[in-house]
């Protein structure tokens, strides 16, 4: 292997930007979490049904430096 291959390899990111969804209404918002953390799942208050409800992570959407 040469020295040069070493040099050009990209560094993963520590962290990715992911889709959460509301369990209840389908209301979207983007969260910043760990690359190696578990998916998402947090209570938030959802605009649509003017109430708290849970947000699960629905996709990754990018990587973050």
């Amino acid at each position: 292997m040469f020295i040069t291959n070493i040099l050009l390899k990209k560094a993963k990111s520590k962290n990715v930007l992911v889709l959460m969804e509301s369990a209840v209404s389908g209301h979207q918002f983007m969260k910043i979490r760990e690359r190696l953390a578990d998916k998402l799942e947090m209570i938030r208050f959802d605009p649509y049904i003017q109430r708290n409800s849970l947000y699960k992570e629905r996709k990754r959407v990018r990587s973050l430096n």
